[in-house]
């Protein structure tokens, strides 16, 4: 509960403008905080089968009192964009978006890069020896770590095409996704062989796209491990030593949710 704290102290610490008299803690006054999170907006891509990002203006303008005043309402899908994966999405019975509980998404990170591999091959499964290639360099991945895979595909955004393997609508477009995923038998490993809390990547599923059985998905959230899709900046993380903040919109009763997820890198 201790490390809970701090990690709220410093969310509250982020958001509290300049003028106040009290010493920020080192660490904010010497990170960078990194967002990690694609802005949500028309070009936002979704899963072939799901409803796009809607967004309209309500009112914009001067008022018949004189003042500016703007609101607007916006309708989407759950998954799309960067956002979250509650386990209930392919888990019966497991945590909804509003169930899962914040030290799952907040604490120490971790970022396994494959994106030389990854770029070479549009099917490539993130591989457990990809993990134990990181703790070779690293040491053992730490009990209660946050772990997000760049695997380069960021780059592409927000061309459905180079991103996705296709920038067709509609349930045929789903057997021509292309893209890397997490291979089951590294999830199987992950959670058989380590403790983390959450997990994430920069492409639009942690299955890879050739899936049918999203047994990745099934796997970690039978698990009660969340994840977390379409994360952005990824290259710009060290391998560990970071803080993660992923915050989704509190949905009841939700399999997931867009996501406000950022990096403080000391």
């Amino acid at each position: 509960m201790k490390l809970i704290y701090t990690y709220i102290v410093m969310i509250a610490a982020l958001v509290v403008t300049g003028c106040q008299q009290q010493k920020s803690p080192d660490l904010l006054t010497t990170g960078i905080i990194i967002d990690l999170t694609h802005s949500f907006s028309e070009e936002t891509i979704y899963w072939p089968t799901a409803e796009s990002f809607k967004f309209e203006t309500v009112f914009e303008g001067q008022t018949e009192n004189n003042y500016f005043y703007s609101a607007y309402q916006f309708c989407s899908a759950e998954h799309g964009g960067t956002h979250l994966d509650a386990p209930v999405h392919f888990a019966e019975g497991k945590q909804t978006a509003d169930e899962i509980p914040l030290e799952n998404l907040i604490g120490t990170g971790i970022m396994i890069d494959v994106s030389e591999r990854a770029l070479e091959d549009k099917d490539y499964l993130i591989s457990i020896d990809d993990f134990t290639k990181w703790e070779k360099a690293n040491g053992r991945l730490p009990d209660g770590s946050i772990v997000l895979i760049n695997t380069g595909y960021a780059q592409f955004w927000p061309d459905r095409e180079k991103y996705m393997g296709t920038a067709e609508r509609g349930q045929e477009a789903v057997a021509k996704l292309h893209f890397p995923g997490i291979d089951p038998a590294a999830a199987t490993w992950l959670v058989e062989n380590r403790n983390i809390k959450s997990i994430g990547l920069d492409t639009p599923s942690i299955d890879y796209g050739q899936s049918t059985l999203f047994e990745s998905h099934r796997i970690l959230f039978k698990q009660n491990i969340p994840a977390f899709e379409n994360v952005k900046n990824l290259d710009q993380l060290p391998a560990n030593g970071f803080f993660v903040f992923a915050l989704p919109m509190k949905i009841k009763g939700g399999s997931g949710g867009p996501l406000r997820i950022a990096a403080l890198v000391p």
